[in-house]
């Protein structure tokens, strides 16, 4: 979904990993991105901040300066989260930029860039401890 308030550009998109959702928001700007309203610059656990930043850095920083992204996540735990918010922004950026060959870049690199993820948790069984295990069987 995209619309222009005051003459800008802005596009949004939804995005989900296992138990996370998340929502983002593309406007023209100056090259800043929040998730959850913090900087992802502050974002303490290094491999979550990458995750969220792979899109940004496969974009380049010539075009990534013109934009500014914000990444609502709710739910899951924090991985699950930084996938979704991936996802998200990989999608918004291919809609912003509106660039054939942004989104055979993604393609390429990591084709669950934009296609999302589809492996859920499989259900818990009926006389089944987990989805898998079984009672063990004693043979006295």
């Amino acid at each position: 979904m995209s619309s222009k308030e005051n003459g800008a550009k802005m596009v949004t998109s939804n995005a989900t990993r296992k138990k996370a959702s998340c929502r983002c928001r593309v406007t023209e700007g100056r090259g800043r991105v929040f998730f959850n309203g913090v900087p992802v610059e502050l974002i303490p656990i290094e491999v979550v901040r990458l995750k969220v930043m792979e899109p940004l850095l496969l974009l380049g920083k010539e075009r990534w300066s013109t934009i500014d992204a914000y990444i609502n996540v709710m739910g899951g735990g924090i991985m699950g989260q930084a996938e979704a918010a991936r996802v998200a922004l990989a999608r918004a950026l291919v809609k912003f930029v509106q660039d054939p060959e942004l989104e055979n870049l993604y393609k390429s690199y990591d084709r669950y860039m934009l296609a999302g993820d589809p492996r859920r948790t499989e259900s818990e069984k009926w006389m089944r401890y987990s989805a898998r295990r079984w009672r063990q069987k004693s043979y006295r």
